[in-house]
């Protein structure tokens, strides 16, 4: 069945096409080539997310995105520093550079990025999340929760304070967690709250897809990939944040050697097909939450048009043609 559909919209990517966005050395090339194969997927705006580290390296990295000043690119996302520093919910991201939220540092961040951050992710019991939410909140920042050991009334103070979205919600938890109350259940039973999930297979089971989605509802609910370098790439040794990655042959990205998960290396239009297939859901739903919802909670426009092939007996997706307005 061939279809036309609008543009792709991921709200979190680190990287694509053998190309680490959190790589301060990335050259301008590289980075233009990375923007036209993710493009090839669909995608025709999407965050550039910058993760953990050192004020320099993220300074170095926002200006070179940034600079770049293509049209697919919808603002940055700033996932961290202000996160849970514990092994489990901190991830794959660097220990040591993971700090304390406050305004004077965002502000140093934000003038680095040109005033170009639309999203942050924070784990509100960080000392000083909570104000920096309702400040961000105010500037017209999107808050989003995640990287977070955070209890119940926690998260309950977050979205009192703005925050509206769960990222990658499932992950960037403790592996074992109190039956109830948890983190968890209380950002999925918050209306106040959109949840991105990674639907990639090794994120998320598909049964968990199934059920998150039933509880925030599709309208809640954004898909993202939380892309790196590796996405779009065959299985072996890639970089994240200048730490070593690995994808193996089926598709999981995680450091060497280690059981956690580092990304994702899947693409949002095969995101949409699992959607699809996990959650029991229509082609148009499972779309709209990788297109135009997450355009909606930003408050922008999708782009371009994506003409597709979809399979319903395969619930395979096929890209044929990404167009950049509507043929007359």
């Amino acid at each position: 069945m061939r279809l036309e559909l609008p543009g792709l919209f991921d709200l979190q990517v680190n990287g694509f096409g053998g190309v680490d966005f959190n790589d301060p050395d990335a050259a301008r090339d590289g980075l233009l080539r990375a923007i036209g194969r993710i493009r090839s997927t669909g995608v025709t705006r999407f965050l550039p997310t910058l993760i953990t580290s050192s004020f320099d390296r993220f300074r170095r990295c926002a200006r070179a995105l940034v600079g770049l000043d293509h049209a697919a690119i919808a603002g940055l996302h700033m996932e961290g520093p202000y996160i849970a520093a514990d092994d489990g919910p901190r991830g794959a991201h660097p220990r040591q550079h993971v700090r304390s939220a406050s305004l004077d540092d965002f502000e140093r961040r934000q003038d680095a990025a040109d005033g170009r951050i639309r999203l942050v992710t924070l784990a509100p019991e960080v000392p000083g999340a909570i104000k920096l939410t309702e400040c961000l909140v105010d500037r017209g920042v999107r808050v989003a929760i995640g990287h977070t050991a955070a209890g119940a009334q926690q998260i309950r103070d977050a979205v009192a304070a703005g925050a509206t979205l769960s990222t990658h919600l499932g992950n960037g938890c403790a592996q074992e967690l109190p039956r109830h109350p948890n983190l968890l259940w209380e950002q999925l039973a918050s209306d106040e709250l959109h949840a991105s999930l990674i639907v990639d297979g090794h994120h998320l089971p598909p049964a968990t897809v199934k059920a998150m989605v039933r509880a925030k509802t599709a309208e809640r609910t954004i898909l993202v990939t939380d892309a790196i370098a590796a996405a779009g790439c065959v299985p072996g040794r890639y970089e994240l944040n200048g730490e070593p990655v690995e994808l193996s042959a089926d598709g999981r990205v995680s450091p060497p050697g280690k059981p956690w998960l580092a990304g994702s290396a899947i693409t949002l239009d095969q995101a949409v097909a699992n959607a699809v297939n996990y959650a029991g859901i229509s082609l148009e739903s499972a779309w709209a939450m990788a297109s135009t919802q997450p355009a909606r909670y930003l408050g922008m426009p999708t782009a371009g048009h994506v003409i597709a092939d979809w399979d319903t007996a395969a619930c395979r997706l096929t890209i044929l043609e990404v167009l950049d307005s509507r043929a007359p």
